[in-house]
């Protein structure tokens, strides 16, 4: 099943490149329904996963380059199937939303397709060598994406993206290396980097631990790593921002977690450092979201905030701070992933994304006007959404590690209410605007339709189901950082 989840968007793009280029709809539709074939084998994996099992599941190795011990060896965990269960259903909905995909569609789709495979073999690999490769395999796809579809700034954008990536990538590879030198039989299996690290100083650890933040903080992104993000987003396709900011950024995390595993005495003495980055994030990502007028803009701003919640739940270092972090990762890209859906299908409408360019959305657009809201307010943390278990979990495991200071969290929280409520209030009331004769030539905003409400749902549903029965993903992925905390003395 595994082998079959990962081949599956491989095939599909091998069968997208015999197809006629100007069938633009079959291009889009078979995308899709491969898409789904491929969300479908990752809950038929769900199904047979035992979540009372700490073990690596589903595992299998191959020799790859035995003459310098690197192997394919895949494997799923109660971390790494949430992640590759969100990264299936966020390609299918990119891939089903992109219907105003036309030129270069055949090559638009294929790239699509291989970015999947290579976000699922980051998330199974159970080699770091294999890790790697794949880790910057995903480049590739994304740098086309951005720079073929892109805005006006695309070509800066696909560029900045890369540099930095490469940039933390090479601190991430010595890193590696360095592990790699002293691991058991010189192998890069995650299992004996971790045995080797063991042995190392822990000033060692430290510097090593380092490399690899650098690597994964540029994806996160942490502050002062984040310059590729707000650029990136606001000048890819809409489809594409929805991987970039629901599942690439989740890479960095997911990294992050799989270090701090290889290295906990140097997680343990960075700890309090992780959790000031963390705040910084926290504070910064959301001021600057609350200061914006564009609408992607504003989207990629608050992901930072996101993902400094993330960041501060990895740094407490306890089952349920990492639980929380784990939880915000899958409610970030289920929240950021329908927030860049609504936000790309009203672009498409209007051709702006400026909150000043808006007025009484409910009025002309009221389908549009209640998933905006419903999903802002998911975005904060609403009772009853997923973002709401996320942050109390989060809150409760710092608070058990730092006590009083998190109420800089606190102060994060309230700034993030604070735009998603100016947005609500621009988008939704105030005097109703012509768009047709200042904006897209049309006398009104087209609402959405059948499809994109059922593409709408199928994240919203996520949403809401993870905040009123949030016990199925817990317990999923208990077990498995109960192990990984161990090592921690929590």
């Amino acid at each position: 099943m595994l082998k079959t989840l990962l081949l599956l968007p491989l095939l599909g793009a091998a069968l997208l490149s015999l197809l006629p280029s100007r069938r633009f709809d079959l291009l889009r539709h078979l995308a899709s329904a491969i898409a789904a074939a491929t969300m479908f084998c990752a809950g038929l994996l769900l199904l047979d996963f035992d979540p009372a099992s700490a073990d690596i599941q589903f595992f299998e190795t191959r020799p790859w380059n035995p003459r310098v011990g690197s192997h394919f060896a895949l494997g799923v965990d109660g971390i790494s199937l949430p992640m590759v269960l969100l990264a299936t259903v966020l390609c299918f909905v990119a891939i089903f939303s992109s219907t105003s995909i036309r030129s270069g569609a055949k090559l638009y789709f294929s790239l699509l397709l291989i970015l999947e495979t290579s976000l699922l073999i980051v998330f199974t690999a159970r080699d770091w060598s294999l890790f790697y490769v794949c880790w910057e395999l995903t480049l590739i796809p994304l740098f086309f994406l951005i720079d073929r579809l892109g805005g006006v700034n695309r070509h800066r954008a696909a560029l900045n993206f890369v540099l930095y990536t490469l940039g933390g990538s090479v601190f991430m590879l010595i890193a590696l290396l360095l592990l790699y030198d002293v691991a058991p039989g010189h192998s890069f299996a995650m299992v004996d980097l971790a045995a080797g690290g063991a042995q190392l100083p822990v000033r060692t650890q430290i510097l090593v631990f380092l490399g690899l933040l650098l690597g994964f903080g540029v994806k996160m992104p942490i502050v002062p790593l984040h310059g590729w993000l707000p650029l990136a987003h606001v000048e890819a396709p809409s489809p594409i921002s929805i991987l970039l900011s629901g599942i690439l950024l989740k890479m960095g995390a997911y990294g992050l977690i799989r270090a701090a595993a290889t290295l906990p005495a140097a997680a343990l003495a960075l700890q309090d450092w992780l959790a000031l980055l963390a705040l910084v994030s926290l504070i910064y990502g959301a001021v600057l979201a609350w200061r914006q007028t564009d609408l992607k803009a504003m989207i990629a701003y608050s992901s930072i905030s996101h993902m400094g919640v993330v960041l501060l739940g990895i740094a407490a270092l306890n089952p349920v701070g990492l639980s929380g972090a784990l939880t915000q990762m899958v409610a970030h890209g289920l929240t950021a992933g329908l927030l860049f859906l609504l936000i790309g299908l009203l672009y498409e409408r209007t051709h702006s994304r400026d909150l000043a360019t808006y007025g009484s959305l409910n009025r002309c657009a009221p389908r549009f006007a209640v998933w905006i809201v419903f999903t802002l307010l998911a975005s904060v943390g609403l009772p009853g959404s997923a973002g709401f278990i996320a942050e109390l979990q989060v809150l409760i495991g710092a608070y058990g590690r730092w006590g009083g200071w998190l109420v800089l969290l606190s102060i994060a929280v309230l700034i993030s209410a604070a735009y998603a409520l100016r947005a609500i209030r621009c988008l939704s009331t105030g005097p109703e605007r012509p768009f047709g004769a200042a904006l897209a030539g049309v006398a009104h905003v087209a609402d959405l339709d059948r499809k994109e409400c059922a593409a709408a749902w199928l994240l919203a549903g996520g949403i809401v189901w993870i905040g009123i029965l949030p016990a199925p993903l817990l317990r999923l992925m208990a077990t498995s950082l109960s192990r990984l905390a161990i090592p921690f003395g929590a």
